[in-house]
């Protein structure tokens, strides 16, 4: 019997000496190819999905398990996933460099907390030109649309909630609160944007343009600064807040890693026990902090389960082109959120800090 390998093709001429070669061969040529052939789409078919996860930093604890969530469904499910991070809260440069290596490497899913909502949606639209599936997590993108699916908090319905409670909580004494928003970014992302106007309507402030943040003319609000949603930031957003009126009773925060800064700067004022604060997050020190009486509430969200639905979609993508439905009544997937307090107010629905516990992160 003789072999020849036929021109680098990979093809496999199979001839069997002293036999006729005008049909025999040729079937036995078609037959090894064809064998190859299969083998090699088997071998494509069993490759593993590739996935990217592209956070705001990976030091922030709400980060962290965000990361947890999506590895370990990656896991569960055979997805190849890599993970990227900016180097601060608002650094979109590392961050589109990162969809530029995920583009590159031939994924079938995007999942990104985008730390310029705007800036970043050219290169996720490169990205979905090559078919892969795009989804927001925690922060939609601007406009909403931009992504394919956006798994998330209802970021409005959280500030609105740690408004309402603020609200509740001061009584008639609201009427004449005065209130220092400490803010995400100068950016204004989308999450910044929610949050921020969520707790006006829940406190009862006239939001006038629900896109803009510090438009408002209420004679309540002494003013709004940036955080990078760390505490540094919040104690540095604080101390210059608390320079304009030391008499600031009402603190918003974007997150609870600022709220712990704001409550290092009240104590520097002596002021710890003047101002009630409020923050979002639900993250287990944060949760902590509101047993302890540094936070008054916070809006609890679930990233884990965020991440672990993005991959979810990227998997269920990857198999048939199944795309995520997004919630009734909304434009993105509903995560959940949950005000976490040990002093409900009438009319705010809310759980105990031991629940906020049992279902914290970080």
């Amino acid at each position: 019997m003789l072999f020849e390998r036929q021109g680098g093709t990979g093809s496999l001429l199979v001839v069997e000496e002293g036999t006729d070669m005008n049909m025999k061969p040729v079937f036995r040529l078609s037959l090894a190819a064809s064998v190859l052939a299969l083998s090699a789409g088997l071998a494509q078919a069993q490759d593993p999905v590739k996935a990217c996860l592209i956070t705001k930093t990976d030091i922030n604890p709400f980060f962290v398990k965000m990361k947890e969530g999506a590895t370990a469904k990656a896991q569960e499910l055979g997805v190849e996933l890599m993970t990227f991070a900016g180097k601060i809260d608002g650094d979109h440069e590392t961050q589109q460099q990162a969809v530029e290596s995920c583009i590159s490497a031939g994924v079938k899913g995007i999942m990104i907390t985008a730390s310029d909502t705007k800036a970043i949606v050219d290169v996720l639209e490169q990205a979905q030109d090559n078919d892969i599936l795009v989804i927001a997590l925690d922060t939609p993108l601007d406009p909403i649309d931009a992504a394919d699916a956006t798994f998330a908090t209802d970021n409005f319905e959280a500030g609105r909630l740690v408004g309402a409670w603020a609200k509740g909580k001061l009584g008639d004494a609201a009427a004449d609160a005065k209130i220092a928003f400490l803010d995400l970014s100068a950016s204004a992302p989308s999450v910044d944007v929610l949050r921020d106007q969520g707790f006006m309507e829940g406190f009862g402030i006239d939001v006038k343009d629900p896109n803009v943040i510090g438009d408002e003319d209420d004679a309540r609000i002494v003013g709004h600064e940036v955080t990078s949603g760390n505490e540094e930031g919040g104690r540095q957003a604080m101390e210059a807040l608390m320079q304009m009126d030391s008499g600031i009773n009402v603190i918003y925060t974007i997150n609870e890693p600022a709220a712990a800064g704001a409550y290092e700067a009240l104590k520097s004022f002596g002021k710890e026990g003047d101002a009630l604060i409020v923050s979002i997050d639900g993250g287990c020190p944060g949760v902590q902090n509101v047993q302890e009486g540094v936070i008054g509430a916070t809006s609890q969200q679930y990233p884990l389960k965020m991440a672990s639905m993005g991959v979810e979609a990227i998997a269920a993508f990857a198999k048939d082109g199944t795309r995520p439905a997004t919630s009734e009544g909304l434009d993105f997937t509903n995560t959940g959120v949950n005000l976490v307090t040990d002093e409900p107010v009438e009319g705010v629905e809310s759980i105990s800090v031991q629940e906020g516990l049992d279902q914290c992160w970080g």
